[in-house]
């Protein structure tokens, strides 16, 4: 159980631990302390490991070799139930949650206690929980209103009721704003502080050395090393992460006699219960430049991306142009066009949206059929031409080195990385003389992330006005030409990223104004 002495021990040991599916080994023989009263990062490039690791001490999977100890007992974890008898709890990428169910009621689900529903018994220990973590969460409130970081915050209190000593988070940063970032470490540090034992799955560097005592590296399913974040810095993480260094610079080329491709004015969307959320947005994007799109998540970048590819309808009075290359600059009104529309007017557009498996990619069908969807109503049979697709998949297989046991393989059972990179690589094949992202990296380790950046840099190179939509403040610094921000559906400003802080950015993300 958890304890306060000031030298940690061990709250769990994986001893050659293996797990193989099919011919694919997801991890080879993996040692592991987890200790109390300490935060362990797990590190890895997408496909390492890390996820399935852990879920063999969460009973989703049960290891092929190996010894797991707990407390220095060994155990044996074969269902969620086990792992939670043993004080375990692992709050997943996805929640597990009900959405028409209070806060309460989600806690409690499944749970064998004695007696009647007694609501107001429940409502004083997840208080209790609240206060002592630094928690807030209404116990009241039905989940289907919740943000997602009122989510995340529901998963862990639940799992904190049910007495969990032992804590996994699965990416627990990938969508939450940098506010609800520091609250959640702030959180994290006050579960070390009582005892807990935490371990946290991040791609992201800065995280790790923020708030982890200690770091684990997992390459290809084998376990590299576990050194103290106090002697440790990005460079040195990375190289040992992806076994050779990486340089953490992202390429940013200056293209001159840049053209205007896009003129967006006064546009304004509205929610379908009538909520302003884009109000009069006005701006231009250039060929050969990176516009990025900074600000809090849920101030208007998945509408104003959305507006742009026909996919989200705008108010009357809005205008959304585009200035053809291939027509000597002929301008071309989008407002009102479906994508199928859009693309027959010769318009060369590519969007990557947030909702990689939902909007982007089929789950069901392999890269070559995702491959296909983009030309699928050009009047030809799909039975005639699978050659193409097959060779764009190939290589995107090759140039991207998407981990997936074959490219007929469904998309939904790779990783979050490397459906990302199919979905890029598809996009940046089609030619587009508009390549839009939404959360282009979300989910990827730092070398994939390198060479998405690298992609859309060389995009611009070749003429492409790219709208890049970002959370990470330093990368939009980095990678982009301008940037604007928008606060609460406005643009707040737009800023030159050669010249703007992180302070000047963060200001306008905030507070609406400089």
């Amino acid at each position: 159980m958890a304890n306060n002495e000031q030298t940690p021990v061990s709250a769990i040991r994986m001893i050659g631990v293996s797990k193989s599916f099919g011919s694919t080994k997801a991890n080879q023989n993996v040692n592991l302390d987890i200790r109390y009263g300490e935060v362990l990062s797990l590190l890895g490039e997408n496909g390492s490991g890390k996820t399935t690791l852990m879920n063999m001490l969460s009973g989703i999977y049960f290891p092929d070799e190996g010894e797991i100890q707990v407390n220095g007992k060994p155990v044996t974890i074969r269902s969620p139930k086990d792992a939670f008898d043993l004080k375990i709890g692992m709050i997943h990428q996805h929640f597990k949650l009900v959405d028409v169910f209070t806060a309460a009621e989600n806690i409690v689900l499944g749970l064998d206690e004695k007696g009647k529903y007694d609501k107001k018994e429940i409502a004083r220990k997840v208080r209790a929980i609240c206060d002592k973590y630094g928690f807030e969460v209404d116990p009241d409130q039905k989940v289907y209103t919740m943000s997602v970081s009122q989510k995340q915050t529901l998963e862990i209190v639940k799992v904190l009721y049910r007495g969990a000593d032992i804590l996994i988070l699965d990416e627990p940063t990938a969508v939450l704003t940098l506010q609800e970032i520091d609250k959640l470490f702030s959180v994290i540090r006050n579960m070390r502080a009582d005892g807990k034992a935490v371990v946290i799955i991040t791609h992201k560097l800065n995280e790790v050395l923020a708030v982890a005592d200690r770091v684990s590296i997992l390459r290809h399913g084998e376990y590299i090393d576990t050194v103290s974040t106090a002697d440790a810095t990005e460079a040195s993480l990375t190289e040992m992460m992806v076994g050779k260094r990486v340089a953490l610079n992202i390429a940013r080329d200056q293209v001159e006699n840049k053209e205007k491709r896009l003129a967006v004015h006064d546009l304004t969307v509205l929610s379908p219960e009538g909520v302003t959320v884009l109000d009069h947005v006005t701006f231009d994007a250039y060929a050969g430049e990176v516009l990025g799109v900074g600000g809090i998540s849920g101030c208007g970048q998945k509408e104003l991306l959305d507006s742009i590819a026909g996919l989200q309808k705008t108010s009357p009075g809005s205008v959304i142009e585009y200035l053809d290359p291939e027509q000597n600059g002929e301008v071309k009104d989008l407002i009102g066009k479906t994508p199928k529309q859009i693309r027959k007017f010769g318009i060369h557009l590519s969007f990557v949206p947030e909702d990689r498996l939902g909007m982007g990619l089929v789950g069901s069908m392999g890269m070559t059929g995702n491959m296909m969807l983009k030309n699928y109503d050009d009047g030809k049979s799909l039975f005639l031409d699978r050659k193409r697709p097959r060779e764009l998949a190939e290589r995107i297989l090759e140039e991207l080195e998407v981990v997936t046991p074959g490219i007929n393989t469904p998309v939904r059972r790779l990783s979050g990385g490397n459906v990302q990179k199919v979905l890029v690589g598809r996009e940046i094949a089609a030619a587009p003389t508009v390549l839009m992202t939404a959360y282009a990296v979300r989910g990827l380790d730092i070398n994939t992330s390198y060479t998405i950046y690298n992609l859309l840099n060389d995009q611009k190179k070749q003429g492409v006005a790219v709208i890049y939509v970002g959370e990470d403040l330093d990368v939009l610094l980095e990678l982009c030409d301008r940037i604007m921000v928008l606060c609460g559906g406005k643009v707040t400003g737009i800023v030159d990223a050669r010249t703007a802080t992180k302070e000047e950015v963060g200001a306008l993300m905030v507070k609406g104004r400089k």
